[in-house]
C-alpha cells in the first residue's frame, strides 16, 4: 500500500460505535430520573432520559428527533462534547457504579438517522421576515434552523467552499468526520434555509448591505486564525498555523512531508492537541507540545489530553518559545525555549508564568502554532463594539449595531462561557428566539 493510502487510514474515525445490543444494554441502565440532572448539565437541554427511553423501544427516529430538536448539531456533539464534564458528569450513577454512556447513545441514535437519510423537521409557517446569518458553524446553523422553524426566510453566508464551519474544517476527522457535519447542514437546508458559500462579508457583500436587506443579521463568524508568536524565525517555511494544518487534513490534503520527522506544537488547548495528533498520524516520529504553564493550567479537555498521550505525544511544561532556528533555506531545525516558573494567579485564576533565565534548545523539523485564535478587525469598523476582540452583546444577544445579533465563538470570553460546540449551538438558538421576540414586538407596535 502506498504511504498516502496508509496515512489516510490514520484519519478514519477512531472511536467505534455501539452495537445494537450494546446500545440496548446501556440504555436500559438509565434510571430515567425525575429531576434528571443530566438535562440541567447539558447546555442545549436535551431531554436525555426521553431519547434514551426511545432507544429501548426501538424508536430510533423519535430518539434522534428528541436530540436534534434541542441541539441542531447533536450528531457532532455526540462525538466532541466533554460529556464527562457535562451530562455524564452529572449522572446519578456516578455515586454507585458508572455513568450512563450518554454521548455514545446519542451517537447511536443520530448515526441511525444519518445512515437511513432521515429528514427530521419541516419549516414553520412563513412570516415573510428575512434574516441573514453570517457563518455556518454550530452557532450559525443553530440560529438559522430555529429561525426557519419559526417561519423566517433565512440565508446563511459562508466564506468557505463548504458549510459546517468548525465541525467541517476545524475538528480532526478521526474524531469528527465531515460527513457528520454535512448531514447536519442538510437538516438545516431541509427546513428552507439557503446557504451561500464562498461568500466573504467585506469583500463580496458588506455588512451594511445586509442590514439594509434583512430584518435582522446574526454574526456567527467564529474566530480568525492563530495569532503570530512575535518571536524571531516564525516566518520559516515549515512553521504552520494549527487551524490551517487541521483544515488541510480534513480537506483531503495529506502530505508525506511530515513522515519520519520531529515536530513541536506551541500551546495546550484543544486545537494544539488536534495539531499534534494530526502530525503523529501523518507519520511524525516524535511530537512535543510546549506550554508555558503546567498540566493543571492547560485548557484542553481531559479526554483530548489522554488521547494525545495514547497517540505518543510528549508534553514539555513550563517551556515558552523565544526563537525558531532555521537554516539559510528557511528550514526549521530547532526551537529555543525559556524555562518558566509560575507566580501569582491572574484574573482568570491561572498562575502567571515568568522566566527563570534558563533556556533550552529542542531539535525539531517543523513547528505548529496553536496559541489561541485572533478576532476580526472589521467588527469595530462596522460600528460593533468589541472588548479585546470579543463582541459585546446585551442579554438579548444584540450588539451595539442596529439589528445585528451575535453568538458563538465571536462572543466567547468575558463571562460568556466556555468555547464549546454545544455552547455555541445553544447561543445560536437563544439568539434566534431573541430576534423572534423583537420582531413580534415591532409588529405589535406597528399594528397598534
Amino acid at each position: 500500500m502506498r504511504l498516502l493510502d496508509e496515512l489516510q487510514l490514520n484519519f478514519e474515525e477512531v472511536e467505534p460505535p455501539l452495537t445494537s445490543q450494546e446500545a440496548m444494554d446501556e440504555a436500559t441502565r438509565c434510571l430515567y430520573c425525575y429531576d434528571a440532572p443530566c438535562i440541567t448539565a447539558c447546555p442545549t437541554g436535551i431531554d436525555i432520559p426521553t431519547f434514551i427511553k426511545k432507544i429501548t423501544t426501538d424508536n430510533l427516529l423519535g430518539s434522534a428527533r428528541t436530540i436534534m430538536e434541542a441541539n441542531p448539531v447533536g450528531a457532532s456533539c455526540a462525538r466532541v462534547c466533554p460529556t464527562e464534564e457535562l451530562c455524564e458528569g452529572a449522572c446519578v450513577l456516578n455515586h454507585s457504579s458508572k455513568a450512563i454512556s450518554i454521548g455514545k447513545l446519542q451517537r447511536f441514535a443520530t448515526d441511525w438517522a444519518i445512515h437511513n437519510e432521515k429528514i427530521l423537521f419541516k419549516a414553520g409557517k412563513k412570516t415573510y421576515k428575512r434574516v441573514a446569518v453570517i457563518g455556518s458553524g454550530p452557532a450559525g446553523l443553530s440560529a438559522a434552523r430555529e429561525l426557519a422553524l419559526l417561519g423566517y426566510d433565512v440565508t446563511i453566508y459562508e466564506k468557505e467552499a463548504e458549510a459546517g464551519g468548525l465541525d467541517t474544517y476545524g475538528i480532526v476527522s478521526f474524531r469528527l468526520p465531515k460527513r457528520i457535519s454535512f448531514w447536519e447542514v442538510e437538516q438545516v437546508k431541509s427546513v428552507g434555509v439557503t446557504i451561500q458559500t464562498s461568500t466573504t462579508i467585506g469583500q463580496d457583500l458588506t455588512l451594511k448591505e445586509l442590514q439594509e436587506t434583512y430584518h435582522a443579521v446574526v454574526l456567527a463568524v467564529g474566530m480568525a486564525n492563530v495569532p503570530t508568536l512575535g518571536i524571531p524565525g516564525e516566518d520559516a517555511s515549515n512553521v504552520y498555523d494549527a487551524i490551517e494544518f487541521v483544515k488541510a487534513t480534513k480537506s483531503g490534503t495529506l502530505s508525506e512531508e511530515f513522515n519520519e520527522k520531529r515536530g513541536v506544537v506551541i500551546g495546550a488547548g484543544n486545537t494544539a492537541i488536534d495539531g499534534a495528533t494530526c502530525a503523529i498520524r501523518l507519520g511524525a516520529t516524535n511530537v512535543k507540545i510546549l506550554y508555558r504553564r503546567t498540566e493543571k493550567e492547560m485548557t484542553a479537555y481531559d479526554f483530548e489530553y489522554t488521547f494525545a498521550k495514547q497517540d505518543g505525544v510528549e508534553f514539555r511544561w513550563l517551556h515558552s518559545p523565544t526563537r525558531i532556528l532555521h537554516d539559510e533555506n528557511g528550514q526549521v531545525y530547532a526551537i529555543e525555549c525559556m524555562i518558566m516558573a509560575l507566580g501569582d494567579p491572574d484574573q482568570a485564576d491561572r498562575r502567571r508564568p515568568f522566566p527563570t533565565g534558563q533556556t533550552k534548545i529542542i531539535e525539531t523539523d517543523f513547528v505548529i502554532t496553536a496559541i489561541g485564535q485572533s478576532r476580526y478587525d472589521w467588527l469595530d469598523q462596522a460600528g460593533i463594539k468589541t472588548t479585546n476582540g470579543i463582541v459585546s452583546i446585551n442579554s438579548e444577544f444584540e450588539t451595539t449595531a442596529e439589528r445585528i445579533y451575535a453568538c458563538g465563538d465571536v462572543i466567547f470570553g468575558d463571562g460568556q462561557g466556555e468555547a464549546m460546540v454545544v455552547s455555541a449551538a445553544e447561543q445560536g438558538k437563544q439568539a434566534a428566539y431573541a430576534i423572534h421576540q423583537k420582531l413580534l414586538e415591532e409588529r405589535a407596535e406597528t399594528s397598534a
